[in-house]
């Protein structure tokens, strides 16, 4: 791993193509020799990243600094390996929020039970840990993603399984109990739109051997400052939708009446992670063109850089003072999506990038 102190030339003259007037609107902070999945960042400024799953690392998940990646909590629980009772086999949603790190495990590489995991970075111990099981996720789920309500005590995950049956997961952190819920709505189901990168089609080889373009269900969510809207929407999908948390949160309310309360938000290119700042702008890597973008309070959308380097955004996270991370890991290059193939190759990076308001640390 290597840190670096600025972007390359190229970058630049590709965003002053964009905007004769641009300046550039990200750093690279660290080249990462393993591919990272999302990233969140502690009050305190403790960046914490998992390690996706397509690259088979050793560990699930780590903490960045300056002097290197480090196994988080510790190697214990972070080494897929290890033989403890309960470790992080396949973490890719990671959060946190008054010194909580929640990490989302899909338990997908040794076929295990999904599980929500909360991590006290100030005790340092194990806070709390949520089972996951059928039919809360289906044997096709994919938990990705989330959004930590503090006003609620919610916990809400998208899940785009395998299409049809994408749906949203409600974690009550009171009670531990969980909800499957808007399953099969049109808001979390993808579009009929292919993700093409650098002319490449993403493809995954089938059961018959065959090649095949996948289209994902919902993966990008987040909430706003105030726990007020849940965003969301499907990767594969030019659609941002969102609905009132509370509305979320209400375990009386019947499934016709939550279907009703999603409002279709904004357009949006086909997207990974999403995060927010306090003046509701939503920030979202642009996968098809190698960006990073941002829709604005008026739902408009624009690019905010666009780079060779930025091959797969695949998650933002705001930290301390105002700062806003994000990860890239040429996922379209891993062997799960190009086809059997890995052309993925270190390095992938950490960035910095300058948001347009200020954040929520670990949102």
């Amino acid at each position: 791993m290597k840190t670096l102190p600025k972007l390359t030339a190229l970058c630049f003259s590709l965003l002053f193509a964009i905007d004769a007037n641009a300046k550039s609107n990200f750093e690279v902070i660290a080249e990462l020799d393993s591919g990272p999945g999302n990233v969140t960042a502690t009050e305190n400024g403790r960046i914490i990243m998992s390690l996706h799953q397509f690259y088979k690392p050793k560990f699930s998940v780590v903490e960045y600094d300056y002097n290197g990646l480090v196994p988080f909590p510790n190697k214990e629980l972070a080494d897929v390996d290890s033989k403890a009772p309960l470790k992080l086999d396949s973490v890719l949603g990671i959060r946190s929020a008054n010194g909580i790190v929640w990490m989302l495990d899909n338990g997908m590489r040794s076929g295990v039970t999904p599980k929500l995991v909360g991590w006290d970075t100030k005790a340092n111990k194990l806070h709390q840990v949520i089972m996951l099981p059928s039919p809360i996720t289906p044997k096709d789920a994919f938990v990705n993603d989330f959004a930590i309500d503090t006003r609620h005590n919610q916990i809400f995950i998208s899940d785009p399984a395998g299409g049809t049956n994408a749906g949203l997961i409600v974690v009550n952190l009171n009670t531990g109990k969980a909800r499957r819920v808007l399953e099969g709505h049109n808001s979390v189901l993808p579009e009929n739109v292919d993700l093409i990168i650098d002319k490449t089609p993403i493809q995954v080889v089938d059961k018959a051997g065959k090649l095949d373009r996948p289209h994902i269900g919902v993966n990008p969510i987040t909430e706003d400052l105030n726990n007020e809207w849940v965003y969301f929407g499907p990767m594969h999908g030019h659609s941002l939708y969102r609905i009132k948390a509370e509305d979320l949160a209400n375990e009386n309310l019947s499934s016709k009446a939550l279907a009703s309360s999603v409002e279709r938000y904004s357009d949006k290119p086909i997207s990974d992670g999403i995060t927010i700042d306090k003046d509701n702008n939503i920030y979202l890597g642009e996968l098809a063109e190698n960006a990073i973008g941002v829709i604005s309070s008026d739902r408009k959308y624009r690019k905010l850089a666009q780079c060779p380097r930025l091959s797969w955004v695949d998650s933002l996270s705001f930290g301390p003072n105002g700062k806003l991370y994000a990860v890239v890991n040429r996922l379209h290059q891993s062997a799960t999506l190009n086809g059997g193939v890995l052309s993925a190759k270190p390095p992938f990076y950490l960035l910095r990038v300058n948001a347009v308001a200020p954040g929520m640390s670990g949102r």
